[in-house]
């Protein structure tokens, strides 16, 4: 627990520089089926090339924080979360988006933040407190590289 602790820490920390608030902040709608949500947020799919880099970001999606893969730099990769190797193998492409978008609605306790939501939590900077981390975009993006991961 001393180490699921530690990350949300990190998190709280990197979540210190919210993006301008405005119209951008307003959330698409989105329909939960079963363990996905099965279409794009906002109606297109994303740009794997643009996810990978993202994915990458450690100061802006987080992913890296926590989560280990095929990513560049696997020394400054986190061991907290899953492996995110093959993921596009295990999951549908719906399955990714929510998680994504919303772990906490598979599993309350997960310390992966809500990246579209904004309600995000209490663990969340107050800075970031009705906010989305990303953008319905960018979490497109992240959902067209990781469906390429298959193995």
């Amino acid at each position: 627990m001393k180490a699921a602790g530690h990350c949300v820490a990190l998190l709280g920390a990197a979540l210190m520089a919210p993006q301008e608030a405005g119209a951008a902040d307003v959330l698409a709608t989105y329909s939960i089926q079963g363990d996905a949500i099965a279409e794009p947020l906002e109606g297109s799919r994303g740009n794997a090339v643009a996810g990978a880099a993202l994915m990458a970001d450690r100061q802006r999606s987080l992913c890296v924080l926590c989560h280990s893969g095929p990513f560049p730099n696997p020394h400054l990769q986190g061991t907290l979360a899953p492996d995110l190797t093959g993921i596009g193998a295990r999951l549908s492409e719906g399955q990714i988006r929510l998680r994504i978008v919303d772990m906490k609605h598979l599993n309350p306790q997960s310390i992966m933040p809500a990246y579209y939501r904004l309600d995000a939590g209490e663990r969340v900077a107050g800075a970031w407190r009705g906010k989305p981390v990303l953008q319905a975009g960018e979490i497109e993006d992240l959902v067209a590289y990781l469906v390429t991961l298959k193995d």
